[in-house]
This record gives C-alpha cells, structure tokens and sequence, in this order.
C-alpha cells in the first residue's frame, strides 16, 4: 500500500508511481478520494464525541429536560450513523483504488520497460556454445525428464532425477549454511495461503493471473516463500535495535507462467513447480538501501562462488513488479543461447508491504512502518541448469563446483545409459 498523504505531497514520490505505468487520472482520482475520506473522518469522529456527550448530559438533566435531550441525543445518532456510512463507503473507494497503485520506482532506476534496463557489473566470460544445451544434457545424462512429467501432469513440469537430486539438495544446504552464517534464521513456510496474505504481501491483485487456486478451499498456492515470510511479523511491532531481521525460507513454489505459451518450454527454465531459497529481511527504514546491497552483494557471492559467469542489472521503472521501489536482477551466461537469462534477483519494497501487513518499529520519529527487502539465494532448478550448461565437459560429463563436492559426495556428473522408454 503507498503512503497516500506522500502521493499527495510529494511530486517526485508521485512521478515514480506514474514511471511505472500508473494511471495518471487514477492517481489523482485516488488523492482527492483520500482527502474526502479524510474530511469525513473529521466530521464523524467531532459527531461521535458530540453524540458520547449528549447521552451523558440525559443522565444529568432535569426530569422536565429529559425529553428533549433524548430527542436531541437520537438526532445526533442519526446523523452519526449518516456519516459512517459514508465515511465506510469512501475509505472502501480509497482502499480499491489504492490496492491497484504500484509503489512508487526510486530515483536510481532507470526509465524504460524491459529493455530499459542498466547494466551494472558483469563477472566472468561469454562463452561460446557448448556441446549441448541445459535441457539436451540433462536428458542425455538421465538428470531431467519431462517427456514422462508431461504425461503425468502436462507441460512444464519435469522429473529431476539421480545425480542430481543429489546437486539440487547439495545446494540447498550450502546455501542454507552461508545465510545462516549471515544471521538469517531458517525458515520452512507454509506453501497454502489465504488471499489476503497475497494482497498484503504485495501481489495480489496484480499477479493474481500467476497463482494457483485452490477455489473450494479458499485457499492459493504461494510462488514464492516471500509470501509466508511478509507475514510472519504481521499486526507487530519490531525493536528497532533489533533490525535488519533476516529469514531464509525454503520451499516449493507454484507458478502458472500465464502469458508465457511458446517460451522455454524446454529443460527447467520456465516450470510449474520449482524450489528456493528466498532471503527476507525486515529493515530499519533510513538502512534499507544498506540492505539491499547487502543482499545484491550474498547473491553475487553466490554466482561467483559456483563458478558462474554473470551480470547484475538494475531493472527499469517500466519493468519493476508493483512492490518494487527497486530490483537486481542476476542473469547467468547461457551460451546455448548465447544471453544471459535471469536467474535471482532481489528488491526493496521499501513500506509498501509492512504499510498492508501493519508491521511497525520505534524509531526516533515515532512509530513508522519498517521496510522489507527480498532476494532470491538460490532458485534450484535455474542453478541447476546454469552449472550444467557452465560445467559440462566435452566428453558429456558435468564437473560439480568445488563448494557442492562434500555436500553431495560428487566431483563429476558422469553420462549413464537413459533408462529405455516406450514414450512415442
């Protein structure tokens, strides 16, 4: 949720709304809204004290005034009740509006949509084409298979299979083990959420389209462990010495890929179901931008630490979620494709979370929102096929990075013969 008296206050928090595809009418449709709803406020809360003391006065008055302040105490309640009503109507036609404003893009990021991004740092070299692409040896070496996935459960799910269950759960404790090292305190979420969680952790109703319904359940399958991480300090108040709070959440993750027909539908790219490790923090709010790059920094680690050649970009304004003041993401070399592929990213909702979540800090100015910061450590499927694609070896073999070798018992991903099929 953005901060409405800033909307209307502040033009340069306004024109960040605005650079992210905000409807400017909207906007200012929204701002004399919440002023309405805010006189109204006013005039109701003045009705209430004066119809709290009106009934008092019943009590005092003479028998023979009696009547007349009942008559005059009914009045007011009358009109008390006048204004609730609207008053409820106007902050519904506030909350409505608002929910479809996106938190407003900071000052660093760059205009434009996706092409519009800034690159920021690149690390390792562009190679050139390897033998086979990430889904082709994940295949040959029996790792991955969606032929069987596809007739089980149709397109984009997949079968991880030998080896590398065994690399997929190698980085998943080595990745674990580095966060906790950094103070995030592990976490396992709930995977099954109830839809005012997606609204207030940011992303509903925009990416409403993305989530998997469980409609007779009233229940929705989270495409990320952000979502049970927002809201595990929901309605609270943090101790602002104890901020950043940090969380690292490990689940499995849901996607429907709307919008998507056609595009990766090879190999472990672009699937239904994958797992994470998600970084979350709780921040103060004048050390979030600290944070970040706090965050930006353990998932540049993560790259250069397996091994991967990569760059950092910071996303433009007209390509940032509608949570986002502002996002990395981390793409990997594919030299199958010859570009870099996203592969993480982390951001900085700024209050735009904890404002819906009602998660607070004491802070020298009073009580404010704290600010709230994600980042993926490890999307697993996307790391897996990044290190098959970076770590293969002309004989059809994979090397394991360095860091994975004692977690998962391997040095070398050897090809096996494929186990025989009568798929058509």
């Amino acid at each position: 949720m953005i901060d409405l008296r800033r909307l209307a206050d502040d033009a340069d928090y306004r024109a960040g709304a605005l650079r992210k595809g905000a409807d400017e009418a909207h906007v200012f449709n929204l701002i004399e809204l919440a002023e309405a709803a805010r006189t109204q406020r006013t005039e109701t809360e003045s009705l209430r004290a004066e119809a709290n003391q009106a009934n008092k006065e019943i009590g005092r008055a003479a028998p023979e005034d009696r009547e007349a302040k009942i008559e005059g105490a009914k009045a007011l309640r009358d009109r008390l009740g006048s204004a609730e009503q609207e008053l409820t109507q106007l902050d519904n036609q506030v909350n409505e509006l608002a929910l479809v404003v996106p938190n407003p893009a900071h000052e660093s990021v760059p205009d434009g949509g996706e092409d519009g991004f800034r690159i920021e740092k690149v690390h390792g070299a562009e190679s050139d084409p390897p033998p086979l692409s990430h889904a082709e040896i994940g295949e040959r070496l029996g790792l991955v298979d969606t032929d069987r996935a596809v007739r089980m459960s149709g397109s984009r799910f997949a079968y991880i299979l030998g080896d590398a269950v065994r690399l997929q759960f190698a980085l998943m404790q080595w990745t674990m083990n580095k966060l906790i090292g950094r103070d995030f305190t592990p976490v396992i979420v709930p995977v099954l959420v109830r839809e005012d969680m997606l609204v207030e952790a940011g992303f509903f109703p925009t990416d409403r389209n993305q989530v998997y319904e469980l409609e007779r359940d009233e229940l929705f399958l989270v495409g990320t462990s952000e979502v049970g991480l927002a809201g595990l300090h929901r309605g609270e108040r943090l101790d602002a010495d104890d901020l950043p709070v940090r969380y690292a959440g490990y689940s499995s993750c849901f996607r429907r890929e709307a919008g998507t027909y056609g595009k990766d539908t090879q190999g472990l790219f672009r699937v239904h179901q994958f797992d994470k490790v998600e970084m979350f923090s709780y921040a103060h709010p004048d050390r979030s931008w600290d944070e970040l790059e706090t965050l930006r920094a353990i998932e540049e680690e993560i790259f250069t630490e397996l091994e991967l050649p990569y760059r950092v970009i910071t996303v433009a304004a007209g390509d940032l979620g509608a949570a986002a003041a502002k996002k990395y993401d981390i793409e990997v070399w594919l030299g199958s494709e010859q570009r870099y592929r996203e592969v993480t990213s982390c951001s900085n909702y700024t209050d735009f979370s904890a404002r819906r979540m009602s998660t607070r800090t004491k802070t020298s100015s009073g009580s404010e929102f704290v600010h709230t910061l994600n980042g993926t450590a490890c999307a697993i499927g996307r790391t897996l096929l990044a290190i098959f694609e970076n770590h293969q070896n002309d004989d059809g073999s994979i090397t394991v990075p360095s860091v994975l070798r004692p977690l998962c018992g391997l040095d070398v991903i050897e090809p096996k013969e494929k186990a025989s099929s009568d798929l058509d």
